[in-house]
């Protein structure tokens, strides 16, 4: 699994979702009344092979969205630079982000192929203002960055850069290089940028609107060197997820229909050790969406563990990132 240096910030706060169980309605699992909560096991686990991710609609969650993140000084002597990036935040989805990460993971792809692939389909590269130069795109050890960045980089070739990328390591390492200008390009993640770059663990200035937070970042993107494009709906952040047979029996795709379809105390949560104690994790799920929850299981932070309890029926719901390759439909 990937190592997130962003787990070391406040809003990487792993976890996970869960809640108690009850309305009828179009679960059907009430009697005459379709306001009548079930009582005991209604929203208990529920296994199954697919697992989905319900929608945090009242953002619970910081945005995570991906966005470039370029040597300031580089962005100013290579004005193609930020639009050629920008072009690519324009067409990339969340969904696709799974598909990509997918290919890689369980499909065994190249990293370089599944990038190759996506600007084609995209036609992300048709009509780029043309630079020139050499540019180094950075990318961490794990599967969605190395997409990301060969993503980037395929893209800055068609823009007329010769463009490379280079791993590196944990933000504390690549960032300073990437302010250095060592490395020109990187993609990054909306809040958690955010958070890293302001640096007072105890003063949140991300959230989950993704505009607000961008307008926290250039401010402090500017004073720390960088520039920053545009955010691409496409994100990576902690999310909670259940298997699609508990999905259908509820009839729930969100966080809020689950609070109104769960009231029974029936729901298992599972994630990691500190979910019981972090805000964006169980404090966050009873206080935002009112989820009661009967227990809580501990495994791992949106790993393989967690996805197996959910998948095996351990857990009504766990903590997974939005972005995994795990959820792609099959």
């Amino acid at each position: 699994m990937r190592a997130r240096t962003r787990y070391i910030v406040p809003l990487a706060l792993a976890a996970l979702v869960t809640a108690a169980c009850g309305e009828s309605g179009s679960s059907g699992t009430g009697g005459d009344d379709g306001g009548t909560q079930a009582s005991g096991e209604a929203c208990a686990p529920v296994a199954g092979e697919q697992l989905v991710v319900l929608e945090d609609d009242q953002e619970l969650q910081n945005a995570d969205n991906i966005i470039p993140a370029v040597n300031a000084a580089a962005a100013q002597a290579n004005p193609a630079l930020l639009p050629a990036l920008n072009a690519v935040s324009a067409e990339l989805t969340t969904d696709e982000l799974i598909e990509m990460n997918a290919a890689v993971d369980v499909e065994r792809q190249s990293a370089e192929d599944v990038a190759a692939a996506w600007v084609e389909e995209n036609g992300v590269t048709e009509g780029l203002e043309q630079g020139s130069g050499p540019i180094v795109v950075g990318g961490a050890n794990f599967t969605e960055s190395t997409v990301l960045a060969t993503v980037y980089a395929d893209v800055l070739q068609a823009a007329g850069f010769d463009a490379t990328v280079q791993e590196v390591g944990n933000r504390e390492l690549y960032l300073p290089a990437l302010q250095r200008g060592e490395i020109q390009v990187f993609p990054e993640y909306l809040s958690t940028l955010t958070e890293f770059l302001e640096g007072d663990d105890a003063n949140q200035v991300a959230s989950g609107d993704v505009q607000a937070t961008v307008e926290v970042l250039r401010p402090l993107a500017e004073e720390g060197g960088l520039a920053i494009g545009e955010p691409a709906e496409a994100a990576d952040q902690n999310a909670f997820a259940v298997t699609q047979e508990f999905a259908d029996e509820l009839g729930v795709s969100t966080l809020s229909e689950l609070a109104e379809a769960c009231g029974d105390g029936s729901l298992v949560l599972g994630g990691p050790g500190e979910c019981p104690t972090r805000p964006f994790c169980q404090p966050g799920l009873e206080e935002t969406y009112g989820l009661e929850f009967a227990s809580f299981e501990e495994y791992d932070t949106g790993g393989p563990l967690t996805k197996a309890a959910i998948q095996q029926g351990e857990v009504s719901i766990g903590l997974v990132f939005s972005s995994d390759g795990a959820l792609a439909q099959g």
